[in-house]
Formats: C-alpha cells, sequence, structure tokens
C-alpha cells in the first residue's frame, strides 16, 4: 500500500484556505514493515482516498466497505494497514479533497445534527476496537482512543450547545457507554479541556460539561469558576473523591490561579434576553474564578457592538446593573439599538456583542454566551441604518457558530424586502462585480502597504534619506521584551554622568516597565523604524531586524547576551548547514556590528570567532550589566553588608529566611519550537521541605512562563517579570541553574552554584553541542535527581567550602575583563569628547 498527502481545499474561502491532512506524517518518503512501527498513521489518517492498493491485496484480504453505515473509511482503511506487509508514505500530495463550506446541502458526515451520524461513528470504532483487541494491537488501540478523544468526540461536543434537550440525552448515552471502554491512558495524552470534556460526559454532568464545552470551542476562554483545595487548582468542585476525576480536573499548571483579571477571557452567560420596539433587554453573568474578583473591588462595564467584516466605529451602552455574586458578576442592560446602533446598512450587516468589565482599573473583555436561552420574539426590534432604511430596517439576535450573542441587520418590512432583493441582484451582476474586485483590490493593497515588506521598504528608500541626528542613541534588550541587561547599564551611566543624547528604547509589547524619560517605540512601528534609520548610536544585547541595513552615519555597538556553553552562530551545524545565500544574509546582519563587546578569552574563542567578527571590533571591557555585582562582590570583601532593598520588599521576601535563584535555560523541540517551562522538582516538595528555611525565586527564561501551584506559594516566587537578572542575583545566597549563561555571571558573586541537569545526555547530545564539557568544568555539583538536590540544599555550607576554589577559577576563566567599569568604559569611549572609538 501507498499512502500521499492529502491537501483538503475551501473552495468558497475567500482567501483559498488550504489544509494539508496529517502532514507531519507525510514530510520525507519512508517504508513501514507494519503500521505498528507508526501508531499515529493508524490513528490519525484514516482516509482511504488517498491511497494506492495493489487488486490483488484487496481481494486476497476481502477487503470491502460496511454496507449502510457512515465512516465506512475508518473500518475499512484500518483494515487495509493491519493487512499491509509493507506500507510506504511519500510527500507528494495524491489528493486534493475539495470542501464547499456554505453549501447548502452538508455532506452526509457534516450533518452532526443527526443522531445517526454519532452512532454510526461509535459503531464503527467498536468495530475497529473488537479486531484490535484480538490481534492484542494495545498501542494501536491507545492511539486510536487518544485521537476519538482530540477529534471525533471533539467534532461533536463543539455542536452540542446548539443542539436539543431530547438529542443531548441521546447522545449522552451513546457516548458514555463507548467512553467506559477507553484506555485512561489516553486522557492524559490530550489537552486538558479535551480530557475534561470526556470525563464529565462520561458523569453524566450537563452543568459542568456546557461551561467546559464553551472552553472547548472558545480556547481562551476561562468558563469554570474553578476550586482550590489542598493545594491545587481544579476545574470544578465536584468529582474530586474519584481519584480520575482528581487527576484530569486538576488543572494547577494551566496557572489561572497566578493571572491577573486583564488577562484572562472569562465566561459571559446570558441569563435573560427580551426586546420591546426599539431596546434590547440582556441580563448575564459572569464567571469570578477562584472569587479572584472581591466584594471590595470596583466594578463597572459597558456593552459594545463591534461590526464583524468592516469594524468603522463601536457603539458602546452602559450597564443599568452590575454586582459582586460570589463566583459570579451579575450585569443587566438595556439596548435602545433604534436610537444609538447606527450602523451604515450595506457592509457591516452582522454586529457582534462584547461587554468590557473594569475590576479596579484593569479591564477584561468578553463575549456573551447565548446558552440555553430563547431568542425568537415576536417584537420587532426597529433599526435605522445611516443610508437608507430600504434596505434592512430590523435587528434580529442570532447565536454565531462559536455559541455566542450577535446581531444581524434583516428585512422585514415589504418595501425593504422588496428593495434588498433588487440590491442585491445588482451586486451579483456585472456593476457588483466590478465594486466586489474594486473592494478586494482596495483591502489587498491597505495590506501590503502594512505588510513587513512595505515597512523594510520605506526604512530604506523614505526614513534613510533623513539626516542622521546627533546624540540619538536607539536600546533594545532581548528584541524590545526587557528594560534590561548590558543596554541598560549603559543608558543609566549616560543620565547618571549627565551626558546629554536622546534615548530611545524599543518595546515589543507593553512599554511599562521602560523609561519614561526616554521616547519609547514599538518594536516594528513607523516611528522604530523612523529611529533606527536617523539614530547615530544602535546598542542592543541581541541583534535588531536582520532586513534592515546600517547607514554609515551609525554606529552598532552590540553588547550581546551572555558567555556560550552551546555553540553559536558558524559552529553550530545548523548555520553551517543553511545554502551559500542563507549564510551571506547571516553575515551581512552580523557585519552591521562596528563593536562586539566581550568579558573573556572565552568570549574570543567562541562568539566572536563564531560570528567572524575581526579583532578590530572587539571591546575587552567586560559586560556592563556586571558591574553592579562586582562591586557587591567588592562591598562584601569590604566587610560591608548587603541589605535586601526595594525589590525584596516588593516580591513579599520575609526576614530571615535565605533565598535561593533557580534558573533555567529554555528546552527546544524536535522541530526547534520552544517547549513550555516544566519544572524538574516538586515545587510542593520543596516547599514542604525547605518552606521555614528558604524562599526560592524561579526565574525562567524569558520566552517561557511559569506556574506555581497554590500549594507552594508560601515559599516559591515567580520573579520572570522582574527584567533585571542582576538585582535578583544580588538578593540571593545560592544559585540553581542547569546550562544557562546566569552561571557565567552569578560566578562574580563567589556564591554558591548547584547544576540541575537532569537531561544532561539529551542536551550534550543536542546537534548543536557544547564549548566544553559542563560536568567537568562547573565550578559546583552536578546532580540529575530530585533526592540530590534536596540533599545538598539541606547543607549549602558545605557546597560553599567544598568549591571555593572551583568559583573563583570559574570567575577568572568566564569574566577576566569585568571589572565593575564596562558601563563608564563604554560611555567615556563613544560619548566624552576626545573618546578612543
Amino acid at each position: 500500500m501507498v499512502s500521499g498527502l492529502c491537501v483538503r481545499i475551501v473552495v468558497d474561502s475567500r482567501r483559498g484556505e488550504t489544509d494539508k491532512w496529517c502532514e507531519w506524517l507525510y514530510r520525507r518518503t519512508r517504508v513501514l514493515e507494519s503500521v505498528t512501527e507508526l501508531p499515529d498513521l493508524f490513528a490519525f489518517d484514516t482516509l482511504s482516498t488517498n491511497k494506492i492498493y495493489r487488486l490483488d491485496f484487496l481481494t486476497g484480504n476481502n477487503l470491502r466497505f460496511p454496507k449502510g453505515l457512515l465512516y465506512e473509511d475508518l473500518l475499512f482503511t484500518a483494515e487495509a494497514y493491519l493487512a499491509a506487509r509493507r506500507i510506504t508514505l511519500i510527500p507528494n500530495e495524491i489528493y486534493h479533497w475539495r470542501v464547499y463550506q456554505h453549501a447548502k446541502d452538508k455532506s452526509v458526515t457534516n450533518r452532526r445534527h443527526e443522531m445517526k451520524n454519532f452512532t454510526d461513528r461509535i459503531e464503527i470504532h467498536r468495530r475497529i476496537d473488537k479486531i484490535l483487541r484480538s490481534r492484542g494491537h494495545d498501542e494501536l488501540r491507545l492511539a486510536k482512543d487518544i485521537k476519538f478523544l482530540k477529534h471525533d468526540l471533539v467534532l461533536h461536543l463543539r455542536d452540542i450547545p446548539f443542539r436539543s434537550t431530547e438529542f443531548r440525552r441521546e447522545f449522552s448515552e451513546t457516548a458514555r457507554s463507548y467512553l467506559k471502554e477507553i484506555n485512561e491512558s489516553a486522557y492524559e495524552a490530550v489537552q486538558p479541556i479535551q480530557a475534561i470534556c470526556a470525563y464529565l460526559l462520561v458523569k453524566d454532568d450537563w452543568p459542568n460539561l456546557l461551561r467546559s464545552v464553551d472552553t472547548l470551542i472558545n480556547r481562551h476562554k476561562l468558563s469554570s469558576p474553578l476550586s482550590e483545595q489542598d493545594g491545587s487548582v481544579y476545574w470544578c468542585a465536584d468529582h474530586l473523591d474519584d481519584p480520575l476525576g482528581r487527576k484530569i480536573l486538576d488543572v494547577t499548571e494551566l496557572g489561572y490561579h497566578v493571572k491577573d483579571i486583564d488577562d484572562l477571557s472569562l465566561r459571559n452567560e446570558l441569563l435573560s434576553y427580551s426586546q420591546s420596539s426599539s431596546c434590547a433587554h440582556l441580563a448575564g453573568r459572569i464567571i469570578n474564578p477562584l472569587r479572584t474578583i472581591t466584594p471590595r473591588a470596583k466594578l463597572s462595564g459597558e456593552i459594545q457592538f463591534r461590526a464583524r467584516r468592516i469594524s468603522l466605529q463601536t457603539f458602546s451602552f452602559p450597564l443599568t446593573r452590575l454586582r459582586h455574586d460570589g463566583d459570579g458578576i451579575q450585569w443587566e442592560a438595556t439596548v435602545n439599538l433604534a436610537k444609538r446602533l447606527r450602523p451604515l446598512g450595506a457592509v457591516d450587516a452582522i454586529w457582534d456583542v462584547r461587554l468590557t468589565l473594569s475590576v479596579d482599573g484593569k479591564k477584561t473583555t468578553t463575549r456573551i454566551t447565548a446558552g440555553d436561552v430563547p431568542l425568537s420574539t415576536a417584537t420587532r426590534l426597529r433599526a435605522r441604518p445611516r443610508l437608507t432604511r430600504l434596505v434592512s430596517d430590523t435587528w434580529e439576535p442570532l447565536v454565531s457558530s462559536r455559541g455566542h450573542l450577535a446581531f444581524q441587520l434583516t428585512s422585514r418590512g415589504i418595501i425593504s424586502r422588496s428593495s434588498r432583493k433588487a440590491a442585491s441582484w445588482a451586486f451579483k451582476g456585472p456593476s457588483g462585480a466590478v465594486a466586489r474586485t474594486g473592494v478586494r483590490k482596495a483591502k489587498h493593497l491597505r495590506r501590503r502597504a502594512l505588510s513587513q515588506n512595505a515597512r523594510v521598504r520605506a526604512y530604506h528608500e523614505l526614513f534613510c534619506k533623513l539626516p542622521v541626528r546627533k546624540g540619538m542613541v536607539v536600546f533594545e534588550s532581548h528584541l524590545g521584551k526587557q528594560y534590561s541587561d548590558s543596554p541598560r547599564a549603559i543608558y543609566e551611566e549616560l543620565c547618571r554622568q549627565g551626558v546629554k543624547f536622546t534615548p530611545v528604547w524599543s518595546y515589543a509589547k507593553h512599554p511599562g516597565d521602560f523609561p519614561k524619560e526616554a521616547q519609547l517605540v514599538k518594536r516594528w512601528s513607523w516611528q522604530y523604524l523612523r529611529a533606527l534609520a536617523q539614530a547615530e548610536y544602535w546598542i542592543d544585547n541581541q541583534g535588531y531586524p536582520g532586513a534592515l541595513q546600517k547607514r554609515p552615519g551609525t554606529t552598532y555597538i552590540q553588547t550581546w547576551h551572555g558567555s556560550a556553553l552551546k555553540k553559536m552562530g558558524f559552529d553550530s551545524p545548523e548555520w553551517r548547514l543553511k545554502s551559500q545565500v542563507q549564510q551571506e544574509e547571516c553575515q551581512k546582519g552580523l557585519d552591521r556590528f562596528d563593536h562586539f563587546l566581550v568579558r573573556s578569552p572565552h568570549d574570543i574563542r567562541t562568539l566572536v570567532a563564531a560570528f567572524r567578527i575581526p579583532e578590530s571590533k572587539i571591546i575587552r571591557s567586560g559586560y556592563p550589566r556586571n558591574d553592579v555585582l562586582v562591586a557587591a562582590r567588592k562591598a562584601e570583601l569590604g566587610g560591608r553588608s548587603l541589605t535586601l532593598g526595594k525589590l525584596a520588599r516588593e516580591l513579599g521576601i520575609p526576614e530571615g529566611r535565605h533565598v535561593l535563584l533557580y534558573a533555567p535555560t529554555f528546552r527546544s523541540g524536535p522541530r526547534g519550537e520552544v517547549r513550555p517551562f516544566e519544572p524538574p522538582f516538586s515545587f510542593t516538595d520543596f516547599t514542604e521541605r525547605f518552606g521555614d528555611r528558604y524562599v526560592l525565586l524561579v526565574r525562567a527564561h524569558y520566552l517561557n512562563t511559569v506556574v506555581i501551584p497554590p500549594a507552594a506559594r508560601a515559599s516559591i516566587i515567580d520573579v520572570t517579570h522582574v527584567h533585571d537578572a542582576a538585582q535578583l542575583y544580588l538578593l540571593t545566597d545560592a544559585l540553581i541553574t542547569d546550562y544557562s549563561s546566569a552561571m557565567f555571571d552569578y560566578a562574580l558573586l563567589d556564591r554558591p552554584m548547584v547544576f540541575f541537569a537532569y537531561d544532561l545526555d539529551e542536551y550534550t547530545k543536542d546537534i548543536r553541542g557544547t564549548y566544553f564539557d559542563l560536568s567537568r568544568h562547573a565550578p559546583g555539583p552536578v546532580i540529575r535527581e530530585e533526592q540530590d538536590l534536596f540533599e545538598i540544599l539541606n547543607d549549602l555550607d558545605k557546597v560553599k567550602e567544598e568549591w571555593a576554589s572551583s568559583r573563583r577559577e570559574f570567575a577568572q576563566e568566564f569574566g577576566e575583563y569585568d571589572c565593575g567599569d564596562a558601563a563608564k568604559q563604554v560611555v567615556e569611549m563613544f560619548f566624552r569628547p576626545g573618546g578612543s572609538a
């Protein structure tokens, strides 16, 4: 059997949407002696149409499609996979599956409002299960169960909110009898909300299930009030006496409990709806997770109407009532649509409804879930379009495909129905075709004008024609994500010395933590491009956009963001494997550096060589970000004690406890993607053992997010949001890390370091490789097990004493040029009269 790539083409989509079916299975040609070598093939590619079979293979194995059942592909393909003695997968496009989303008559398998659609699917799965059990293919069955929870069941659950009570009852009976046969291990392999919905369906818990399906449809929405028990956060307070339920409903790792209200999208359920001739009367309830919104919170809110396709204007209406209600917020509103909502009436037919809730100044925007509230009414809700009421004269409430309340302009009067029919006919004719083409071209031109390519052209062809502004300095740290590191140290040194300059700071998302005295520009904005084009200096620690050339009148000072353990630049295989053109583009970006700061001969052997930086560009100043660490060490040697200071008070670090910092680097997946942060040791166990002795600060890589379980809040603090790592280093008595460049900086303080390298073998075998063997050169114990870590933390004084000489040698080797005056050197060199640059 030969199987190739199927491409699903949505024929009637405006943008020609395509989807390559199970693309990850067909990235290369490969031959399988048995489908058991690739269970995902058996589970996920159940199509029969993208495969080629020998006739004698079909007849010899009596392969037939079952009659009278839908989803016959699943059973036929499963039997073919199991019968095949060899399967070849090829990356070629074999089959184009043309889909019409807006077809009047849906395909048989898309008629999910018919119960036969679901009962037949279950029957097919039962027959496949029977075959797998008889042949002992437990691994294939597990893969199929996982796919059932991720795909088959989800397809039907997404439609459940729109079905009748009778349909739901029959669906529940059919689904529950089959789900009880599912391997419990399958729940661990799917997304939490998928497992939660399946479990609640088994329990026939419809109140919790319907809320959960809202999150299944709208993945960023939190639809349950949550429950905190025994130091963990659960999706709901029910079923926690069941060990399986307690496991599936535990959502601590999703981090809902550590998010601010303005970072949450909350379920807002419509409780009642009525209307008069001109007004719609709405009442609803917003989820209050873990009762985060207290009764004392200052609440305000408004209803907003926005056109779905062309948002020329947003219309807002105040709430008439808003009150705290335990694990919910009750609200009411009367919306005078006829008087205040004035659409154009031609291009803005559908209007989505949102409610913006303000809690002590923090805002969250919610969509209104219609639920089971009846929206049909005999009362006509008048509409007054700006263009003409001849085309539309009535507002009608409707439910969107995601279950949210919306309103649509319709025609109910005789005159408006006739006018709309004539307008529709004209729009579909030749003149209408010209108009549609014009609109499409206008949209296309607008997208092009706002594209990155257009901005790059504007930078080179327009902004670079402007004069360079003397004294303008553009600072950027970690691609605009932080106000931190050596660029910050240089900026603050310039301010401290009273140098006259025009500072510009780049930010990626929010400018909140950046200095208000500087001009703040968002990365890739027009202001950002103009500032880079006119700046006399660029100062950053990673790299300005590679597509932007540096002008001859601009000096680029590259401070870099840390000494290297892993191989970098042209030392890494991934760079060497690039094409000649790609390597030349990389080199162009590196050649923009006019000066490159280093802190040791190690940096010269590694970073400088890997980036092919000439000797003339090297500045042996040390890292400006480390000046404060050198000063702190000198103060300690001089007998001066350091106080915890303002940051410690802001973080809530109690007096009398030692402070540890856990600062790991990020992990990459097989495709180079950043893996989510997963603590390699139990935060809860750490708290139980050391909560009265230590406070643990956790600073993940800026690409990761940390979730601290409620049970560990008393002794573990997430400090990933703290931009200035040096200030955290000063607070701590010891560092726990792995392969992070934090080790090179922290060594300057001569404090204990512990290397928790639980995946050392995997890390060192990575294709990039390392510049030295950490297990042999680390200035502290290298351990792999949680128990070893806890034993070492029991006696940190022993680590401090036994590794003292190693720490000093390590600091000298990797920080030889860090003398505490790096920022001053840069300022004297470039910003003072007679500087050497």
